[in-house]
Protein backbone atom coordinates (compact mmCIF):
# COMPACT_ATOMS: atom_id res chain seq x y z
CA UNK A 1 0.00 0.00 0.00
CA UNK A 2 1.38 3.56 -0.88
CA UNK A 3 0.53 6.45 1.16
CA UNK A 4 -2.20 7.28 -0.62
CA UNK A 5 -4.74 6.11 1.84
CA UNK A 6 -7.20 7.78 3.61
CA UNK A 7 -8.95 5.52 6.29
CA UNK A 8 -12.82 6.24 7.19
CA UNK A 9 -13.48 4.25 10.49
CA UNK A 10 -16.86 3.90 11.53
CA UNK A 11 -18.24 4.08 15.54
CA UNK A 12 -15.17 3.47 17.69
CA UNK A 13 -12.00 4.15 15.31
CA UNK A 14 -11.24 0.89 14.80
CA UNK A 15 -9.30 0.14 17.73
CA UNK A 16 -5.85 -1.68 17.09
CA UNK A 17 -7.23 -5.11 16.16
CA UNK A 18 -9.53 -3.60 13.54
CA UNK A 19 -7.73 -4.59 10.24
CA UNK A 20 -7.95 -1.12 9.11
CA UNK A 21 -5.48 -0.25 12.21
CA UNK A 22 -3.18 -2.97 10.57
CA UNK A 23 -3.58 -2.00 7.45
CA UNK A 24 -2.33 1.88 8.55
CA UNK A 25 0.88 0.17 10.27
CA UNK A 26 1.39 -0.98 7.09
CA UNK A 27 1.80 2.13 5.69
CA UNK A 28 2.75 4.86 8.51
CA UNK A 29 1.85 7.48 5.60
CA UNK A 30 -1.49 6.15 5.44
CA UNK A 31 -4.06 8.93 7.10
CA UNK A 32 -6.90 8.21 9.17
CA UNK A 33 -9.68 11.17 9.54
CA UNK A 34 -10.26 12.84 13.01
CA UNK A 35 -13.67 13.35 13.92
CA UNK A 36 -14.21 15.46 17.35
CA UNK A 37 -15.69 12.07 18.43
CA UNK A 38 -15.46 8.32 17.49
CA UNK A 39 -18.30 7.08 19.89
CA UNK A 40 -21.21 9.95 19.31
CA UNK A 41 -20.82 10.60 15.74
CA UNK A 42 -22.71 13.67 14.07
CA UNK A 43 -22.74 14.32 10.25
CA UNK A 44 -21.53 17.29 9.97
CA UNK A 45 -18.72 17.16 12.00
CA UNK A 46 -17.39 13.67 10.44
CA UNK A 47 -18.33 15.22 6.84
CA UNK A 48 -15.57 18.07 8.18
CA UNK A 49 -13.37 15.36 9.12
CA UNK A 50 -13.41 13.49 5.63
CA UNK A 51 -13.17 17.06 3.86
CA UNK A 52 -9.93 18.25 5.51
CA UNK A 53 -8.34 14.57 5.27
CA UNK A 54 -9.04 14.46 1.73
CA UNK A 55 -7.63 18.15 1.09
CA UNK A 56 -4.73 17.48 2.95
CA UNK A 57 -3.85 14.81 0.25
CA UNK A 58 -1.53 15.98 -2.18
CA UNK A 59 -3.00 14.06 -4.99
CA UNK A 60 -6.70 12.38 -4.96
CA UNK A 61 -6.67 9.99 -2.74
CA UNK A 62 -8.17 6.26 -2.33
CA UNK A 63 -10.74 5.95 0.53
CA UNK A 64 -10.81 2.76 2.81
CA UNK A 65 -14.28 3.29 4.19
CA UNK A 66 -15.73 0.76 7.05
CA UNK A 67 -19.35 0.12 8.66
CA UNK A 68 -20.49 3.94 9.00
CA UNK A 69 -17.35 5.37 7.26
CA UNK A 70 -19.54 4.21 4.12
CA UNK A 71 -22.25 6.05 5.13
CA UNK A 72 -20.11 9.28 5.76
CA UNK A 73 -18.35 8.62 2.37
CA UNK A 74 -21.94 8.65 0.68
CA UNK A 75 -22.97 12.03 2.76
CA UNK A 76 -19.46 13.31 1.95
CA UNK A 77 -19.60 12.85 -1.88
CA UNK A 78 -23.34 14.74 -2.09
CA UNK A 79 -21.77 17.44 -0.17
CA UNK A 80 -18.73 17.80 -1.83
CA UNK A 81 -16.54 18.69 -5.02
CA UNK A 82 -13.22 16.92 -3.29
CA UNK A 83 -11.03 14.77 -5.38
CA UNK A 84 -10.74 11.21 -4.60
CA UNK A 85 -9.34 8.34 -7.00
CA UNK A 86 -11.51 5.27 -5.69
CA UNK A 87 -13.30 4.21 -2.51
CA UNK A 88 -13.27 1.11 -1.07
CA UNK A 89 -16.46 0.06 1.04
CA UNK A 90 -16.10 -2.42 3.13
CA UNK A 91 -19.56 -3.96 5.43
CA UNK A 92 -21.76 -1.20 4.60
CA UNK A 93 -24.69 -1.42 7.42
CA UNK A 94 -28.58 -0.73 6.67
CA UNK A 95 -29.66 2.19 8.54
CA UNK A 96 -33.14 0.36 8.97
CA UNK A 97 -31.80 -2.32 10.33
CA UNK A 98 -32.33 -3.73 13.81
CA UNK A 99 -28.67 -3.11 15.10
CA UNK A 100 -28.15 0.08 13.50
CA UNK A 101 -26.72 2.27 16.36
CA UNK A 102 -29.25 4.81 17.11
CA UNK A 103 -26.71 7.45 18.03
CA UNK A 104 -25.84 7.07 14.51
CA UNK A 105 -29.67 7.92 13.11
CA UNK A 106 -28.28 11.25 11.51
CA UNK A 107 -26.30 9.39 8.94
CA UNK A 108 -29.26 6.99 7.87
CA UNK A 109 -30.76 9.86 5.42
CA UNK A 110 -29.01 8.56 2.70
CA UNK A 111 -28.50 10.88 -0.65
CA UNK A 112 -30.00 9.51 -3.65
CA UNK A 113 -26.93 11.39 -5.84
CA UNK A 114 -24.61 8.42 -6.44
CA UNK A 115 -21.53 8.32 -5.78
CA UNK A 116 -20.19 10.02 -8.49
CA UNK A 117 -17.79 9.26 -11.56
CA UNK A 118 -14.50 7.88 -9.13
CA UNK A 119 -14.39 3.77 -9.12
CA UNK A 120 -16.12 2.67 -5.64
CA UNK A 121 -16.03 -1.45 -4.58
CA UNK A 122 -17.96 -2.45 -1.80
CA UNK A 123 -17.32 -5.32 0.28
CA UNK A 124 -19.91 -7.22 2.61
CA UNK A 125 -20.35 -10.49 4.44
CA UNK A 126 -23.48 -12.54 3.53
CA UNK A 127 -23.81 -12.31 7.27
CA UNK A 128 -23.14 -9.03 8.96
CA UNK A 129 -25.30 -8.46 11.84
CA UNK A 130 -25.45 -4.68 10.73
CA UNK A 131 -26.70 -5.69 7.07
CA UNK A 132 -29.35 -9.17 7.84
CA UNK A 133 -31.00 -8.77 4.32
CA UNK A 134 -28.40 -7.56 2.07
CA UNK A 135 -30.07 -4.48 1.74
CA UNK A 136 -26.87 -2.33 2.14
CA UNK A 137 -24.75 -3.67 -0.23
CA UNK A 138 -27.36 -3.39 -2.89
CA UNK A 139 -28.22 0.19 -1.96
CA UNK A 140 -24.24 1.04 -2.19
CA UNK A 141 -24.47 -1.30 -5.82
CA UNK A 142 -27.62 1.23 -6.49
CA UNK A 143 -25.43 4.07 -6.27
CA UNK A 144 -22.63 2.53 -8.17
CA UNK A 145 -20.36 0.68 -6.71
CA UNK A 146 -19.22 -2.75 -7.63
CA UNK A 147 -20.82 -4.80 -4.92
CA UNK A 148 -18.92 -8.41 -3.87
CA UNK A 149 -20.18 -10.70 -1.20
CA UNK A 150 -17.92 -12.70 0.64
CA UNK A 151 -19.72 -15.49 1.91
CA UNK A 152 -20.20 -15.74 5.88
CA UNK A 153 -17.36 -13.79 7.84
CA UNK A 154 -19.38 -11.55 9.77
CA UNK A 155 -19.21 -7.62 10.10
CA UNK A 156 -16.15 -7.56 8.57
CA UNK A 157 -14.34 -6.22 11.94
CA UNK A 158 -12.22 -6.51 14.71
CA UNK A 159 -14.38 -8.87 16.56
CA UNK A 160 -14.08 -11.00 13.38
CA UNK A 161 -10.31 -11.72 14.37
CA UNK A 162 -9.90 -10.69 10.92
CA UNK A 163 -6.18 -9.10 12.01
CA UNK A 164 -4.46 -7.38 9.10
CA UNK A 165 -6.97 -8.90 6.73
CA UNK A 166 -4.36 -10.07 3.98
CA UNK A 167 -8.14 -11.14 1.77
CA UNK A 168 -9.46 -7.49 2.23
CA UNK A 169 -5.73 -6.51 1.08
CA UNK A 170 -5.96 -8.57 -2.18
CA UNK A 171 -9.02 -7.42 -2.96
CA UNK A 172 -8.01 -3.77 -2.95
CA UNK A 173 -4.81 -4.24 -4.55
CA UNK A 174 -7.18 -6.05 -7.30
CA UNK A 175 -9.62 -3.24 -7.56
CA UNK A 176 -6.96 -0.60 -7.80
CA UNK A 177 -4.77 -2.90 -10.63
CA UNK A 178 -8.52 -3.05 -12.47
CA UNK A 179 -9.09 0.73 -12.21
CA UNK A 180 -5.04 1.56 -13.18
CA UNK A 181 -4.63 3.23 -9.53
Amino acid sequence: MGSRFVMVPGIGGSGPEHWQSHWQDLDPGATRIAPGSWKEPELADWIAALERAVAAHPQPPVLVCHSLGCLLFAHWRAASSGAIAAAFLVAVPDPLGPVFPARAREFGALPASGFGDRPVLAVASEDDPYDPEVRAIAWAAGQGARPRLLGRRGHLNGASGLGAWPEGQALLAEFLDEIGG
